[in-house]
């Protein structure tokens, strides 16, 4: 057989002339559709002829006439166009609405608290995603363990990844008003010595709690008999009148309202940092990841979610 997959592959855009030219009943009306000269569109239809040692078009100098195979071929082309039509509507389509699976790591209370309430009304939004959510304080490797997107508290270590930022949030020393009448509130850094501190460990480290003196950033290496590996039982054990903990105020933004949580060393609290996503890259960033992003920033519009959380 003369004819290859190759080169019937290489007559679609003779093929789609022809039919302009069918359409039209014209040459030159062809070439005007098409943005082409009317030598170009002859030449195409003898090359598709030649490719089919047939005679598709009859022509004189007034009038164009399609022959019984010309017809024929017509018919057969117009199916051809459609499906390739509906194959490119497909990939848009697909190009329009976020589907398959979207692979996300967060924070574990954080994202309990309020990244899932994102998620769940984001599923609802598109049916066609499947999720899957690591709850993790640890940083995962986002390629090595095939993760489209993170959200991270501060900023970003790895120049190979891009960041946006989403919200903020802010570290809050705190004790309960029972815990502060019995032991004194500490006015200074110092003072903290003669308290009981509740430590967050954190891969087997006890975390500093951060402070802003005199312009700068310092870290208050805190220590004390309770420590724990889970922020929500740290503030659970400050809310029994254990102690002082230094939690993010996203998590303790009820007790603080309510006032069974006391803010205590805020005129050298820590600067509000920032919450950020983290992906990969920003090249070619697919459309599932694109429209999370967008659902994420109209729901938080970059407010701290403490606060959003009260209103």
């Amino acid at each position: 057989m003369a004819n290859h997959a190759g080169e019937n592959l290489n007559n679609l855009s003779d093929i789609l002339i022809f039919i302009r030219v069918a359409d039209s009943g014209s040459f030159t009306k062809a070439a005007e559709l098409l943005n082409l000269s009317r030598s170009a569109v002859g030449k195409s239809i003898q090359r598709l002829e030649t490719h089919l040692s047939s005679r598709l078009i009859h022509r004189t100098t007034r009038t164009l006439s399609l022959s019984d195979e010309g017809t024929l071929f017509y018919e057969s082309a117009q199916r051809i166009l459609q499906e390739v039509a509906d194959a490119e509507n497909l990939i848009l389509k697909r190009h329009q609405t976020p589907t398959g699976r979207l692979r996300i790591t967060v924070p574990v209370a954080f994202g309990r608290l309020h990244v899932m309430p994102v998620l769940r009304d984001f599923l609802a939004a598109y049916p066609a995603i499947d999720l899957e959510v690591i709850f993790s304080d640890d940083y995962l490797d986002l390629i090595h363990d095939g993760i489209d997107l993170a959200i991270r508290f501060g900023s970003l270590q790895d120049s190979s990844l891009i960041q946006q930022r989403l919200a903020t949030h802010q570290l809050i020393s705190c004790a309960s008003p029972q815990y502060l009448a019995e032991h004194g509130l500490p006015k200074s850094l110092e003072d903290l010595a003669e308290h009981q501190q509740l430590i967050y460990l954190h891969q087997g480290r006890a975390t500093p709690w951060r402070y802003y003196v005199q312009g700068r950033d310092v870290e208050y290496p805190a220590y004390g008999r309770i420590r724990l590996y889970d922020v929500e039982a740290l503030r659970d054990t400050a809310l029994a009148h254990f102690g002082i903990a230094q939690i993010g105020a996203f998590l303790i933004s009820e007790e603080l309202a309510a006032g069974r949580l006391i803010p205590i060393l805020q005129d050298i609290a820590p600067l509000i940092q920032p919450i950020y996503a983290v992906y990969p890259s920003k090249r070619h960033l697919s459309l599932k990841v694109k429209s999370l992003l967008q659902f994420i920033e109209q729901r938080w519009q970059g407010q701290p979610i403490w606060e959003m959380a009260q209103e």
